[in-house]
């Protein structure tokens, strides 16, 4: 049998001096959507304001070695979605990245942890692949069961049956060749045949639950993110 990949140790290097999320992960290519505001117009924070941003939502973990994302079920939604979510977008400089993965490589490496489910509805979003419309592949926490999550159908393909609430996990999007490569601590967890144009990387924490399905508005999902790179090849 093939010996399960080691767990990560946790965290990143710390970096003391330390004081927003950007002296943590470079963010210069990202923004950021909170769950404050109004539904279907919630705060974002774009770069440069970014690039010195903190709040109760996005902040440094108290080792500064992590960036905590954070949303509550009461939160701000945007309008095309009926869940709150403290989650970084990407962009190209001044412009929404759009993409297709019929040319090129286009990679997300992520270094996360989920910290925080709501009860009544424990599930979250880590990072996912999206279009101009829908969601494309969705990292999906359910209660303890880690999924890859695509299609019309939602189909569904578990990563980890056993994820513990806290462990950083390697977590690497690879999109080229009209296929979507999954790999979770090193190892390949599902390679999807999929193509698509007008696609983006959104890494955080999108929380899928609400007051209406049986959360309190104060009841929060939560995710630390200790590295984030994204590189594309043409």
């Amino acid at each position: 049998a093939t010996p399960a990949p080691a767990t990560p140790e946790p965290g990143g290097p710390p970096k003391p001096g330390a004081r927003y999320p950007a002296d943590l992960l470079d963010l210069s290519n990202w923004y950021l959507t909170l769950p404050t505001g109004d539904d279907g117009d919630p705060d974002q924070v774009h770069q440069p304001d970014l690039a010195t941003f903190s709040g109760p939502w996005f902040h440094l973990d108290d080792a500064k070695d992590g960036v905590v994302f954070a949303a509550n079920a009461g939160g701000a939604t945007t309008s095309g979605s009926d869940y709150p979510r403290s989650e970084l977008r990407e962009m190209t400089g001044a412009d929404k990245a759009s993409w297709s993965n019929t040319s090129g490589t286009h990679t997300l490496t992520v270094r996360e942890a989920f910290t925080k489910l709501p009860p009544a509805k424990p599930e979250v979003v880590g990072a996912q692949i999206h279009d101009a419309k829908n969601d494309v592949v969705l990292i999906r926490l359910i209660g303890q069961r880690l999924v890859a999550e695509y299609g019309r159908d939602s189909t569904r393909v578990t990563i980890d049956p056993a994820y513990k609430l806290g462990t950083p996990y390697d977590l690497k999007l690879v999109a080229a060749d009209s296929h979507i490569q999954v790999f979770y601590n090193g190892k390949l967890a599902t390679d999807i045949p999929l193509s698509g144009s007008g696609w983006y990387f959104k890494a955080g924490a999108y929380v899928l639950s609400n007051t209406d399905t049986g959360d309190s508005p104060d009841a929060e999902g939560e995710v630390v993110i200790y590295s984030l790179q994204v590189q594309h090849s043409m």
